[in-house]
């Protein structure tokens, strides 16, 4: 039997002992080695450990584990005991963590095999995989774009072919935008839904662990795994955790999704636009109920998500000092350890830190920080308002297709618009998926963006899945 390349395949190929999990380890490590040095998605592959463990499964397989042999790619800024972690920063360039995230032990128990670390922007922060310390990745459909960010490693590693599954984190669309940009699934969770224990944290009120997949029923089987309440995160919410595989019917039959038209103006690609539409008449055609609703906060949320993460990011990278955080700088003083160690942050993330400090700086936190925060209630209550009458809330996930490598690093304004139709789920604290939905004329893949209830991301699965059903879909040339 030939090794399968998708994780529902490989889990009841290994568990049927018709293939070895280390057959499908060494066939995802051969994919890695002949594919990745034209994209550089991973930036740590540990092929002995991967083996290691896939060699244990085949000797004591674990009975009804879910993703029995699967391999997965991690984002670098979620923290695996024994293997470096990054963030893509030169800052924990030597770092290696004396524990696991809480999704990763949930991963593990589930019979799935770490095979490596994926490129990210610094500490997260990104729209394009750009700002990595350790150089930038490659779009699959075509190399001289970027495959969005700041999850863009992860993203690329599913879309290529390298690994069937990947985790990301998004902050303000670092899954979903990547995922857009390069044709796979992506989910962000609703804040609380998934551990944040051994995430790095880039903006701790926003930030959510997710995953990639190129299939609906593979992406409900990982968030299946990693879902659930964590005691050592204290936002993690107790609500129970539905059976998501059953939320795949195909059938939306009668599921009300509502579409913000004012927010599709200036900005959006046409090509971009005429996905999108052609993707809401596949949804009803197939039975569901498509209306136009306001959102009359939305078009503020750039300017308050990028005032509350700022502010997040210079408290939480404050600790990254060289004494108590971070790799050491040479120095003689106090002050020039200081000076010397944070000198390597990268140019983003200096400007994203001394934006935020600023924000919290005596005499502008009331008219920065306390504002942008009463004006992300109000995003939330156009939310809650909009759900009402509708079960899910659609837009495109990106208003383009994939830039150019370097167009936006010298413009971080427009840099900061590729998340416009991103952030204010992460503001809401709402789920949200990115679906593939169509191609531009150029060739590269469209995202479908559905943001649902708290805790409603069986809706987005059952969504993702009927779109999967009904629309053809592609796949990068010299991928699966």
């Amino acid at each position: 039997m030939s090794v399968p390349e998708r994780a529902s395949d490989i889990r009841a190929a290994v568990a049927a002992r018709d293939v070895s999990a280390v057959d499908v380890c060494r066939a995802a490590l051969d994919r890695i080695a002949g594919r990745d040095p034209a994209l550089h998605a991973f930036l740590h592959v540990d092929g002995e450990r991967a083996l290691a463990r896939a060699a244990e499964l085949d000797r004591h397989p674990i009975g009804g584990a879910p993703l029995l042999g699967v391999p997965i790619a991690l984002k670098d800024n979620i923290c695996t005991a024994g293997t470096p972690t990054t963030a893509g920063s030169r800052l924990l360039e030597h770092y290696v963590p004396p524990y696991s995230a809480a999704v990763v032990e949930r991963l593990e128990r589930a019979g799935a095999i770490v095979i490596g670390k994926t490129n990210c922007d610094e500490f997260a922060m990104g729209s394009s995989t750009e700002h990595s310390a350790f150089g930038v990745t490659r779009n699959p459909w075509a190399t001289d774009r970027t495959p969005g960010g700041s999850s863009g490693g992860s993203a690329v590693a599913v879309a290529a072919g390298m690994v069937p599954l990947a985790l990301g984190s998004d902050t303000g669309g670092s899954i979903r935008q990547p995922a857009a940009l390069c044709g796979v699934l992506g989910l962000k969770p609703t804040y609380g839904r998934v551990s944040r224990y051994g995430l790095i944290a880039f903006g701790s009120s926003l930030d959510q662990i997710g995953p990639f997949a190129w299939s609906a029923a593979d992406l409900a089987a990982i968030f299946g795994v990693i879902a659930g309440n964590d005691t050592r995160d204290s936002t993690s919410a107790a609500a129970p955790v539905p059976d998501y595989a059953a939320a795949l019917t195909g059938d939306v039959r009668g599921l009300r999704i509502g579409v913000p038209r004012a927010l599709l103006g200036e900005g959006v690609e046409p090509d971009v636009l005429a996905a999108f539409e052609a993707a809401l008449e596949t949804l009803r055609d197939a039975g569901a109920v498509v209306s136009d609703i306001a959102l009359p906060h939305a078009p503020l949320a750039i300017p308050v998500y990028y005032l509350v993460a700022n502010a997040e990011v210079s408290s939480n990278l404050a600790r990254y000092d060289g004494v108590r955080y971070g790799t050491r700088a040479e120095a003689t003083t106090l002050h020039d350890v200081y000076y010397r160690t944070r000198a390597h942050f990268g140019d983003e993330a200096k400007r994203r830190i001394m934006i935020g400090t600023f924000i919290l700086s005596a005499g502008y936190y009331d008219a920065y920080y306390v504002k942008a925060q009463q004006v992300r209630a109000l995003i939330r209550r156009d939310y809650d308002q909009a759900f009402e009458g509708v079960d899910v809330v659609a837009v495109p996930t990106s208003p383009t297709g994939a830039f150019r490598l370097g167009e936006r690093t010298d413009d971080p304004l427009q840099m900061y618009l590729a998340d416009v139709f991103t952030v204010s789920a992460n503001l809401a604290g709402l789920p949200a998926i990115s679906i593939p939905c169509g191609m531009t004329r150029e060739q590269l893949p469209v995202g479908l963006q559905l943001t649902a209830r708290p805790f409603d991301e069986a809706t987005l699965l059952r969504a993702a899945e009927a779109m999967e059903r009904r629309l053809p879909r592609r796949q990068p040339a010299g991928s699966i």
